[in-house]
């Protein structure tokens, strides 16, 4: 039968040209699903991205974006401040692959300020201001230094300062195998040293590197004072992960943390900023207090090149409050996380997808990135959060169960398994945690989260990179070389999204199958 009976006219040109037209806005934007029926809201189940035109390959896909208004990440993707996902090792790994880790703060001020001064010491290329000791110091300084920052190799200077005359190296094979651990460093240090002069190039110096084959190449002046030191180790990252989270001064790895809002809070900062600190998350759950807002107000006062990212939030308003008093990016999400209860317990939050469309909407009007934090599960919600306006994803579920997570893992029922837990649960709160909840002084303490455990997920080196492969190959599909580009055919229209029903959502998943292994990379 001809098609064009069925339709019931007669195709022409002019005909085809009016089906074009009607037919190019297939499916719905974002303005028109979430602002023309406030009565509903979502979550990512809830909505599916419509494919777009593919032009180029997926390896072109650029996700460089906004952290803070003054940070750049290659890769979007930050790991949540909980005790059981983000301490140091956490926060390398993360930056080095090109997005950031924020250190908890359920840890005493001078840990938690350790734990960012070791991500500050995993040097990038030059490190200008390395651990020195004085000749007159004993092994057991090398010990403690090894022992607090996780490497030995310690220049010893003249005055043990930098800026003095460079008199040798103390490293592991100097003092391995010395029993005494009161013995002097200058007794047992290599003094046959390799350096560089002043002024070499990283390339240089790599080269130097190989061709001694030593771990360190000190950097000294025409006096032959010690002014830099180059790793062995540090140039290999510099070669290994070429989209690592640097600062602007040195090319050390960047350091975010979270602090609280009780004036004592200020002191906990004070610490970090010493530790080299680069960004400040404020934690709590709902980020629309006067409290954040008069720390937001101090630390711009007292660190004014410190960024500082606020929240959390869910709504326009909250959000108005939190940029008014000076925050540099928001964080959205409130009960939304899989060990969370907010939601359930105080009957107050708002559907993930339908709080980061929103509250981005409105921050991008003041140049605020936004970070969407909470109820991400998969690749694909990382992908749709990104594009309903999030600057970054926070993740805590998809990470927690990686080698660099905080602590053990243990076998159950045959799975090898790690804690994960909410830090609204009582056991987090019981570590002092209760201060995100407002719940620190309360002689009753209402649970607003779980403790539980999470697969093993092997090394976040191997899945970084799936996730950042993931995330191209989304925004491949949908048609966007760059998160800039999506964002910008977000507010013009030019993204459609489709809303699921319960079937859709069972279609679009695995299904029909009496068993299956589900593999997420190779």
């Amino acid at each position: 039968m001809d098609v064009s009976v069925a339709l019931g006219y007669e195709i022409t040109p002019e005909k085809i040209a009016q089906v074009r037209a009607e037919t190019k806005n297939d499916g719905i934007t974002a303005k028109d699903l979430f602002e023309s029926g406030k009565h509903q809201c979502y979550t990512y189940n809830d909505l599916i991205l419509l494919p777009g035109h593919i032009s180029f390959p997926a390896d072109e896909v650029s996700l460089t974006t906004k952290l803070t208004k003054n940070i750049v990440l290659n890769v979007p993707l930050v790991s949540s401040p909980m005790d059981t996902v983000t301490e140091s090792s956490m926060a390398i790994a993360m930056a080095l692959c090109g997005g950031i880790g924020v250190i908890h703060n359920n840890l005493l001020p001078e840990k938690q300020a350790s734990e960012v001064r070791r991500v500050k010491r995993f040097e990038n290329g030059f490190i200008t201001n390395p651990i020195v000791l004085h000749p007159d110091a004993q092994i057991s300084a090398v010990d403690n230094i090894r022992a607090t920052h996780g490497f030995s190799g310690i220049p010893i200077t003249e005055d043990g300062l930098m800026g003095s005359k460079l008199l040798g190296i103390c490293t592991n094979r100097d003092v391995d195998f010395i029993s005494d651990r009161t013995v002097k460093v200058k007794e047992v240090m290599t003094t046959d040293l390799v350096v560089g002069e002043e002024g070499l190039t990283l390339r240089e110096a790599r080269e130097m590197l190989r061709k001694s084959k030593k771990s360190k190449l000190p950097i000294v002046n025409k006096n032959y004072e010690l002014v830099a030191l180059i790793s062995r180790t540090d140039m290999k990252k510099d070669r290994d992960f070429p989209l690592a989270s640097v600062d602007k001064v040195d090319s050390r790895l960047l350091a975010a943390a979270s602090i609280g809002t009780r004036p004592q809070d200020k002191e906990r900062l004070a610490a970090l900023m010493n530790a080299g600190l680069d960004v400040v998350v404020l934690d709590s759950s709902n980020g629309d207090s006067i409290y954040q807002m008069e720390m937001i107000k101090h630390i711009k006062t007292t660190y004014p090149g410190l960024d500082v990212i606020a929240g959390n939030v869910v709504t326009t308003r909250q959000a108005q409050n939190l940029i008014d008093a000076g925050a540099d990016a928001l964080r959205i999400g409130m009960g939304s996380g899989s060990i969370c209860t907010t939601q359930e317990v105080m009957a107050c939050g708002r559907p993930q997808a339908t709080a980061v469309y929103n509250v981005c909407k409105y921050a991008a009007h003041f140049d605020v990135p936004c970070i969407a934090d909470g109820g991400v599960s998969s690749v694909g919600h990382i992908t749709k959060a990104l594009s309903l306006g999030a600057s970054t994803v926070m993740m805590g579920n998809l990470l927690a169960g990686t080698e660099e997570a905080p602590g053990q893992f243990f076998l159950q029922d045959g799975m090898r398994l790690k804690k994960y837990r909410g830090m609204g649960s009582i056991d987090a709160m019981a570590q002092g945690s209760g201060q995100r909840y407002f719940s620190d002084v309360q002689k009753i303490k209402v649970a607003q989260g779980v403790s539980g455990a999470v697969v093993d997920k092997g090394s976040l080196f191997r899945f970084m990179p799936y996730l950042t492969q993931g995330m191209k190959q989304g925004l491949q599909d949908v048609g966007f070389k760059s998160l800039l580009d999506m964002h910008k055919a977000l507010y013009s229209g030019d993204l459609y999204f489709q809303v699921r029903t319960p079937a859709s959502q069972v279609e679009g998943g695995v299904h029909g199958l009496h068993s299956y292994e589900k593999q997420l990379f190779k």
